[in-house]
């Protein structure tokens, strides 16, 4: 019966169910596309022939709303939906967004902050000791004890807070399928330790039967930020599978226990996942309400890989998807484009052919799927590996059959390509093909920063690759006869950048003569590198000591500098050049970011020199507060009404 997953009774009814083996209950609304993970996960469970039911969006408020189809019969699944819930509601300087673009009509506040939380406890409520299982995106990267940028603080393991049973992280096809079979077997869930890409709670150590280590309880963690940076770092170099190791975190007389990851999927196993029948849609039932936006982003998108080597510190990758490569053969893709093509709003583009980056499409070297990744060294960091096979050929065969489908005019990259790995490569035919074929006036690209000393905290290249991968760029543009464009994403306030550092970024933008529309602020999300740095102060990776801004002025003129043209950022840039001692970027030379208001302008300086040690690691702003409060009545002073009417 190819049609959607019950979402009520009635549905339940129609395929002749007298109930369901498992509820399902997700944040988002129900999109039945192989993009969104509680679609994957409920058809691959129905592949192995376990009935499912979709509760999307309950209302947490009242306990009836997870009683759609009566208690289930092996237990309860929870995803708090394709987006971690606060990143879903909140922006980096933590204000409500307005628009939800996974739930109908764009409505927010359809779900809860900490979903994956609220929900546990929502069903605990009504279901004592019914088994229930949490994953997805959210439940993942909060596996282990945690920083919350949201609450500021150092949280418990999701497994605990939700009053779960066993979570599922990662991907997830292969974990789900076996703790399914494990309680239709009849195995207690408290028994349910053995499986791959799972964490479970237990009193007691004894029954592990590998080697394991155990972590800082939750107490040292919370009493040392340092001990959560060693922690953290344990954690980072044991997320392979082959090589990784049981990690167990004590809380009191309890073990949060982390088995390995699961092992990648084959290309085999891959497409058998893409081949489910999805109806690759939103449930028609939010037809009203306007549909599903986020739908609009992957519908005629075409998914060929997972996992990335990349290694940015700032990504959580490494914790959820893991650095191998997985790849979709080409005639599954194929398959998919085709059905793309019969779609009636299709309009002759396929907008995206890729993953979390677009021309990975093999594993970084030979020896991977036998002996794991390295787990101390990066691939294409600080320089690639020696051992690293660099190769576009597949991508390449790939990209030319999608583009010779019958009623295809143009197929796009838009998830992303890893420059660095491109000028690794001797051969520029990838290169050229993506320049004439894959692009259209505009090519978007992340350097992230100019800096090296920043970069080198992001797990970037050195600025010099992004140079020569932009002289090479227009080199061959040149030769096309196209007026292409690079667009690079840019980010401020990174552990690393001091104020210093900032400046350096727009003189750059300068120099270059681009003025970035939009500017990622560093966001502190779960389980990365990076978020580590902005709560410790320290490098987990070396344990030496980050400059860190934290306070929200500071962020807020590092991210005026790379918009430094925008008008509305004028009192932060000039404020920020003052206390950088880089007032001679102000004035009417080609050279200044920003020109005097006027001729009377007097640009404000520190009551004494900064340090070596300042210099290096930034300006303390507690030390100079009274340079701040000068810069800003002087900002005042020269935007009051009279100075506004003689300009």
């Amino acid at each position: 019966m190819k049609d959607f997953l019950p979402i009520s009774k009635d549905d339940m009814k129609k395929r002749g169910w007298k109930e369901v083996d498992f509820t399902f209950v997700i944040g988002d609304a129900y999109v039945d596309h192989p993009s969104f993970g509680p679609a994957i996960i409920s058809r691959v469970l129905e592949a192995a022939g376990y009935k499912v039911g979709i509760i999307s969006q309950p209302d947490w408020k009242d306990e009836n709303s997870i009683n759609v189809f009566g208690e289930p019969r092996l237990g309860f699944l929870i995803s708090a939906g394709n987006m971690d819930s606060m990143v879903n509601h909140y922006s980096v300087s933590k204000k409500r967004r307005a628009k939800d673009f996974f739930t109908p009509g764009g409505e927010m506040g359809k779900r809860p902050d900490h979903a994956t939380v609220v929900y546990g406890n929502l069903i605990r409520r009504s279901y004592k000791n019914k088994p229930v299982v949490i994953g997805g995106i959210e439940a993942s990267l909060r596996r282990m004890a945690h920083y919350d940028y949201w609450d500021d603080c150092l949280k418990r393991s999701v497994l605990l807070d939700s009053q779960a049973d066993i979570l599922s992280f990662g991907m997830g096809e292969r974990s789900i399928v076996e703790i399914a079979d494990a309680l239709n077997s009849g195995i207690p869930v408290s028994e349910i330790t053995f499986i791959d890409g799972t964490v479970y709670k237990t009193k007691s150590l004894d029954h592990i039967g590998r080697e394991y280590i155990v972590l800082p309880s939750y107490n040292d963690l919370k009493s040392d930020k340092l001990n959560y940076a060693k922690s953290f770092y344990i954690q980072y170099t044991n997320t392979d599978p082959f090589s990784g190791k049981v990690l167990c975190e004590p809380y009191g007389d309890v073990y949060v226990v982390q088995n390995p990851m699961s092992k990648p999927l084959s290309q085999e196993e891959m497409d058998r996942v893409y081949a489910l029948p999805y109806m690759r849609n939103y449930h028609p039932s939010y037809e009203s309400a306007g549909g599903v936006d986020a739908i609009k982003e992957v519908k005629f998108s075409l998914i060929s890989n997972r996992g990335c080597f990349g290694g940015c510190s700032f990504c959580a990758l490494t914790f959820h998807q893991g650095r191998i490569i997985q790849t979709r053969s080409h005639e599954s893709i194929i398959n998919e484009a085709k059905k793309i093509i019969t779609d009636p709003e299709f309009k002759g583009y396929i907008h995206d052919v890729g993953g979390p980056t677009a021309n990975f499409r093999k594993t970084s070297c030979e020896k991977q799927l036998k002996y794991g990744v390295c787990p101390n060294k990066q691939c294409l960091f600080p320089q690639p590996c020696k051992n690293l096979t660099v190769d576009h050929t597949d991508y390449l065969s790939l990209l030319r059959k999608l583009r010779a489908l019958p009623g295809v005019k143009k197929v796009f990259i838009r998830s992303g390509i890893r420059f660095d790995y491109i000028m690794a490569d001797p051969d520029d035919t990838f290169f050229k093909e993506m320049c004439k074929y894959h692009i259209s006036g505009q090519l978007k690209v992340a350097p992230e920063h100019v800096a090296d000393a920043v970069l080198s905290k992001m797990g970037k290249p050195e600025n010099s690759v992004y140079r020569a991968f932009c002289k090479k760029y227009a080199q061959i543009n040149k030769t096309l006869g196209k007026p292409q464009y690079l667009v690079p994403y840019l980010m401020s306030s990174h552990p690393g950048s001091t104020i210093k550092e900032a400046v350096a970024l727009s003189e750059y933008l300068r120099d270059i003569g681009c003025s970035p529309e939009q500017v990622q602020d560093f966001y502190p999300t779960p389980s990365t590198i990076s978020t580590c740095m902005y709560y410790t102060g320290v490098d987990p990776r070396t344990m030496e000591s980050v400059y860190v801004a934290h306070d929200p002025h500071e962020k807020a003129m590092q991210r005026a500098l790379i918009q430094y043209k925008n008008p509305k950022n004028y009192d932060l840039v000039h404020e920020a050049l003052t206390l950088a001692h880089r007032t001679d970027l102000i004035g009417f030379d080609k050279k200044c970011l920003i020109r005097p208001r006027n001729k009377n302008d007097v640009s404000i300086k520190p009551k004494k020199p900064l340090t070596e040690e300042e210099i290096k690691y930034g300006i303390s702003f507690e030390k100079y507060d009274s340079i701040r409060s000068a810069a800003k009545n002087e900002a005042k002073k020269h935007s009051s009404p009279k100075n506004k009417k003689r300009r």
